[in-house]
């Protein structure tokens, strides 16, 4: 059981981490040309980026539509979006975050709380998988223009583990019973979520489409912010590096990833020599561009049917059994 208190405490920590960072990146940088680059940005490329952002919601959507189906959950595709669009925005305005939301509107149309939590457990995982399998199809672009040797250990311990996840739940079925016995019930608990999905007869080469593709929006929203923004960042920069920003983003440690984010972004793309204002820039306006299409879920939100009744002690109670939930 949580103390009092104590998910305003982890709340406030990930303030502080966001702002922390972004202080420190600042003392390194001319706010007048940060400034300068963020009011000279094509407005065209900008407007693209966010129509890029915008359009990853359907895929999001897509995705999830797919993983409640193979829980044995029929959700119709334009309730799902108008969930999935609003949890955007309260992802910016709510400690709880936009899963806690996504979570309690779905059970609004009557679905459990093993299903839901489970669709959304589910999600986040794939799309790991997937963010995975961008950078290893990166690798032998990547390899060469890392020169720090404790960076390169810590992708490929990331690389590795998520292998090792995969081959686990690909012959987890297939090991003796003595051995799934000795494995905490919790992992092999989640491990049978995910698979559902994955071995999926229908649908399933849809779903791992789906889940790439939805990170190289992300990638290609970055490569047209640095076109408009003037950066010499190519479209193999952008496939090889900004995942690598995307995976330290996903770090639960900071409020929307702010602050992470642009650290990671300064330093991935300073290994295809943009210069770090420029990489700053790009991160902030992806930001931006994320808080605009949190806002128009907001108008969503408005006029959407499930707001009848809505209070954030509910959706906060919500986020306790969410948190718990193995990730």
């Amino acid at each position: 059981m949580k103390l009092p208190g104590t998910k305003a405490l982890v709340t406030l920590l990930k303030f502080i981490v966001s702002i922390g960072i972004l202080v420190l990146i600042m003392r390194g940088q001319n706010f007048w040309s940060l400034k300068a680059d963020l009011l000279a940005v094509d407005v065209t490329m900008l407007a693209l980026s966010v129509l890029l952002l915008f359009a990853q919601t359907f895929m999001l959507c897509h995705r999830w539509i797919l993983i409640l189906r193979a829980m044995g959950v029929s959700l119709d595709w334009l309730a799902g979006w108008r969930i999935l669009i609003i949890s955007t925005f309260f992802n910016q305005v709510m400690p709880a975050g936009g899963d806690a939301v996504r979570i309690w509107l779905l059970r609004r149309h009557g679905e459990q709380w093993s299903q839901t939590i489970s669709s959304i457990v589910a999600d986040r995982f794939l799309a790991m998988l997937a963010l995975v399998v961008i950078i290893l199809a990166g690798m032998p672009f990547l390899l060469p223009r890392v020169s720090d040797s404790s960076l390169l250990f810590a992708i490929m311990a990331v690389l590795a583990f998520a292998c090792l996840g995969v081959i686990t739940l690909v012959t987890l079925s297939w090991w003796p019973p003595r051995v799934v016995a000795a494995l905490p019930a919790k992992i092999v608990q989640f491990v049978m979520l995910v698979r559902a999905p994955l071995l999926a007869s229908e649908g399933r080469m849809t779903l791992i489409a789906s889940a790439i593709v939805i990170h190289l929006m992300t990638v290609t929203a970055c490569y047209v912010l640095g076109i408009g923004l003037g950066a010499q960042l190519s479209a193999l920069d952008a496939f090889v590096l900004v995942p690598l920003v995307i995976l330290s983003s996903a770090v639960p440690i900071s409020i929307g990833g702010w602050g992470v984010r642009e650290g990671a972004m300064v330093a991935a793309l300073g290994l295809a020599g943009i210069a770090s204002d420029k990489a700053l820039a790009i991160s902030v306006l992806l930001g931006l561009g994320g808080l605009i299409v949190g806002l128009f879920g907001g108008l969503v939100w408005l006029v959407a049917p499930e707001r009848a009744n809505f209070s954030s002690d509910k959706v906060q109670a919500v986020a306790e059994p969410a948190d718990a939930a193995p990730v």
